[in-house]
């Protein structure tokens, strides 16, 4: 299992147009999809950052001083030389109904061999075996190579997210695939409080419960990212452009603590 934060530094109404009540989740086969997108070869990135993200749900009754210390153990893995960026805490929300999950963790590398370092490493090993995993009942992973990256490697403390997983329908085909990444690709525009957006295909599907693409909109703060709750009718718009083609999303909210301390 791979982990990790650096940082530079239930259900409502959801107005983000991938909506999990919009698409009930339905197991399929876990796998792994090729690249394959018009606005992948439209906009390639010239610098390339590999996302990391992994979601934790908390066993129900866990001691919140044991959280904590997962947390904040888990956060002092930014000092690793691989990591370009690390932060975790607990989510403000799960949006989905198919999942409870409690907690975050996101990390940004150079290269997918630093990741694999990065995991490999004996810290990040100790860190999981003896803080992670007594204290979560489930987790899920997704590591993606944005499409295209463009401004800071590092989430601002105080900067909220909005991260989307979504779980194509078995059999699609190539064009259908596109269609998906280039709608939440052009979210951006859609959106102008999104500060940055990445988006990108899952290229570890052991691990991540069968979702495929996963997208991450960071905003300035909190009130930002809520405002998207106005936004109905244009979300609205956004999702039928996709619902068609996916089994399930996974959709949670997550503001990156001012400082490394864990309030839980």
């Amino acid at each position: 299992m791979m982990l990790g934060v650096k940082t530079s530094g239930t259900a409502v109404a959801c107005s983000h147009f991938l909506s999990p009540r919009a698409f009930p989740p339905t197991a399929v086969t876990l796998r792994h999809l090729n690249p394959y997108c018009s606005y992948r070869s439209i906009k390639m990135s010239a610098e390339q950052i590999v996302e990391h993200v992994v979601l934790f749900k908390a066993k129900p009754d866990a001691d919140p001083s044991k959280l904590a210390a997962m947390v904040n153990n888990l956060n002092s893995l930014t000092s690793l030389n691989q990591v370009v960026h690390l932060s975790s805490g607990p989510l403000i929300r799960d949006r989905s109904s198919s999942f409870s999950f409690t907690h975050l963790l996101h990390s940004r590398y150079n290269s997918k061999s630093d990741l694999a370092d990065y995991s490999a490493h004996p810290d990040h090993v100790s860190v999981v075996k003896q803080y992670v995993l007594p204290m979560v009942d489930d987790i899920m992973a997704v590591d993606w190579v944005p499409i295209e990256f463009s401004g800071p490697t590092g989430v601002p403390p105080g900067s909220a997210m909005r991260l989307t997983f979504l779980k194509l329908k078995e059999n699609l085909g190539g064009n259908e695939k596109s269609q998906v990444l280039s709608a939440v690709g052009g979210i951006k525009e859609k959106f102008p409080g999104i500060e940055q957006l990445t988006v990108g295909e899952n290229f570890s599907p052991g691990r991540a419960k069968g979702f495929s693409i996963a997208s991450i909109a960071v905003f300035k703060g909190v009130d930002e990212l809520e405002a998207l709750e106005s936004q109905t009718e244009l979300a609205n718009e956004q999702k039928e452009k996709v619902k068609d083609f996916l089994d399930g999303v996974v959709v949670v909210d997550y503001a990156v603590l001012p400082t490394q301390s864990a309030s839980l």
